[in-house]
């Protein structure tokens, strides 16, 4: 009897332990390779690319104060640097209402150039050069002098993207609509005042494209494209211009928090 009670003793042993270990490989085989997972939730991959959802930056119920250098594109006779500034608020996260102001520094630019003819032995010669700004003033068109006006501001778009799969940098793309007024020179069509030049005045319009950057919560690098709509006066008829103009400015937003973070 004593041996078939130490078999029975030993089974009544073994049998728990035998189900604990089909348990358990049963759950290994249900979840897959055990370590693969741990890797998958606690690896350095995960650790490195972490995801990113919402706004970290927000701007409703905040200004922002950006100034700015802007730079005109392919232009025929006078390259603008403009130095201003745009102040904004917005109302709503997508949505500003803004007013800018600009100071325009005019330079010949280096397409520019002045041709005479005469008469020579084979016939007509034709000679270029580069003219000289006092050549230009108030007979070429687009030189501008002050700008003012107040746009619209729509950015439907925000997102991240990824620096060396380690850092995001955020971001809003925007589109801007607008009236402004400019202050141009052109020919004085006065007669009797014995000028050649005179300045401006004349409402025009904007439409543009825009990316701000995030640094932090309260500070953006912002670019702009805007296409400047006017109508310049000559000395036979009035004339619709347009500027093509690169902007650059930082933009400081306050309160430095959003009013509702």
């Amino acid at each position: 009897m004593k041996p078939v009670f130490r078999w029975l003793l030993t089974l009544c042993l073994v049998m728990p332990v035998l189900a604990s270990a089909q348990t358990t490989t049963s759950e290994e085989e249900e979840a897959g390779d055990v370590s693969e997972v741990d890797k998958d939730r606690l690896g350095p991959l995960r650790e490195r690319v972490r995801p990113v959802s919402g706004h970290v930056f927000l701007k409703k119920g905040r200004f922002e104060f950006s100034p700015s250098a802007t730079l005109s594109l392919r232009d025929a006779f006078f390259t603008k640097y403009i130095f201003g500034g745009v102040l904004t608020y917005h109302p709503v996260e997508t949505l500003g209402v803004s007013l800018r102001v600009g100071y325009a520094l005019n330079s010949v630019s280096g397409a520019a150039q002045i041709c005479t003819f005469s008469d020579g032995t084979d016939g007509s010669t034709r000679g270029c050069s580069s003219p000289t700004k006092a050549e230009l003033d108030g007979r070429a068109p687009g030189q501008l002098k002050l700008m003012g006006g107040a746009d619209l501001q729509w950015a439907p778009i925000y997102g991240k993207l990824s620096l060396l799969a380690e850092k995001f940098v955020h971001f809003d793309l925007y589109g801007v609509v607008g009236a402004s007024v400019i202050q141009y020179r052109g020919p004085d069509l006065d007669d009797t005042t014995g000028l050649l030049a005179k300045d401006y005045m004349t409402p025009g319009g904007n439409v543009g494209v825009g990316l701000r950057f995030f640094f932090n919560r309260w500070v953006t690098l912002r670019t702009e494209v805007r296409d400047l709509i006017y109508v310049e006066k000559g000395r036979t008829d009035n004339y619709l211009r347009n500027q093509l103009l690169f902007e650059l400015g930082v933009s400081f937003f306050f309160p430095s928090s959003n009013p509702e973070s």
